[in-house]
């Protein structure tokens, strides 16, 4: 029964990793429709369908539980806000085909949230785990100093995600709900963001067939995945997940090279190899502690 679970839980957080890989071939058909107009009705159709997931599994009472305290509702809308940043700033990077700086930051993601432990939570890490994170920060100040360039998808991507984990760790609310919830706060904003475009008369939604059912396919798009990942993430050990993570990023940086044809220079691989000798030594430092603890 226990290797059952085990197996459905790896093809959850496979099928979750995959489809997350695959976003760019998703949002690169909305082109010429503004990543903050995409972000807005992504938020608008979340919420309608994570409403009905929330009904037929019956999972109101955390939601009106944490509804019914405002006061407290301050590290849920810091999440709300950074993963709306993080969502319009992937869009744009697919949209300007910048896919190989999207790939970056996810990359970079367990580093930063390495990093925020350390610093914020005053979590201990081991000397392999600080070794990864100042060797991830000397692959960014190479991309800024000898590209002449600051790499800031990749900073605000990974910033912003690990920021959101380091928040949503102060958060009494399961993945659907929270997501829920986060959404909630957010829909304000977007129906306002989408009421002027409308009133404006630029709105993308009913510019064509195409363009109305890709923007309402974006809330089961955001969705799915996410459920799919919880699914993972109650079967499996957290290192598990943790492998299975680079998959999404791997995919990503396959799908820039060979579908958008991005260039990547001599310069960029080696930020690139370096950012991978880091996620090898934290993963590798991650295994062994598991395992040392698992030996006694």
């Amino acid at each position: 029964m226990a290797d059952q679970e085990t197996s459905k839980g790896v093809a959850f957080g496979v099928s979750a990793y995959t489809m997350w890989g695959c976003f760019p071939l998703y949002f690169a058909l909305f082109d010429g429709v503004p990543a903050w107009e995409v972000v807005s009705h992504r938020v608008l159709w979340s919420c309608v369908f994570l409403a009905v997931v929330v009904t037929l599994l019956k999972r109101w009472q955390p939601v009106k539980t944490a509804l019914a305290r405002p006061k407290k509702l301050g590290f849920v809308l810091g999440c709300a806000v950074l993963i709306a940043v993080n969502w319009g700033v992937y869009i744009y990077a697919v949209e300007s085909r910048q896919v190989l700086q999207a790939s970056l930051g996810y990359f970079l993601t367990p580093l930063v949230n390495v990093g925020l432990g350390m610093l914020v939570l005053k979590e201990t890490i081991s000397r392999l785990q600080v070794l990864a994170v100042v060797l991830a920060t000397i692959a960014i100040l190479y991309q800024l100093f000898l590209l002449g360039v600051v790499p800031w998808i990749t900073l605000v991507l990974a910033f912003s995600f690990g920021t959101y984990g380091l928040l949503r760790k102060q958060v009494a609310l399961d993945g659907l709900s929270g997501l829920f919830v986060e959404t909630l706060l957010l829909l304000p904003v977007g129906m306002l963001v989408l009421a002027a475009l409308s009133y404006a008369g630029v709105s993308h939604f009913f510019e064509t067939t195409e363009s109305t059912l890709l923007l309402l396919s974006s809330g089961i798009v955001t969705a799915v995945p996410l459920l799919l990942f919880a699914g993972a993430a109650r079967r499996l050990r957290l290192s598990t997940v943790g492998f299975l993570m680079y998959i999404n990023p791997s995919i990503q940086f396959l799908i820039a090279l060979l579908v958008f044809n991005e260039s990547l220079s001599p310069e960029k691989l080696m930020s690139f190899v370096m950012i991978w000798v880091a996620l090898g030594l934290y993963s590798w430092s991650a295994w062994a502690g598991r395992s040392r603890l698992a030996a006694r």
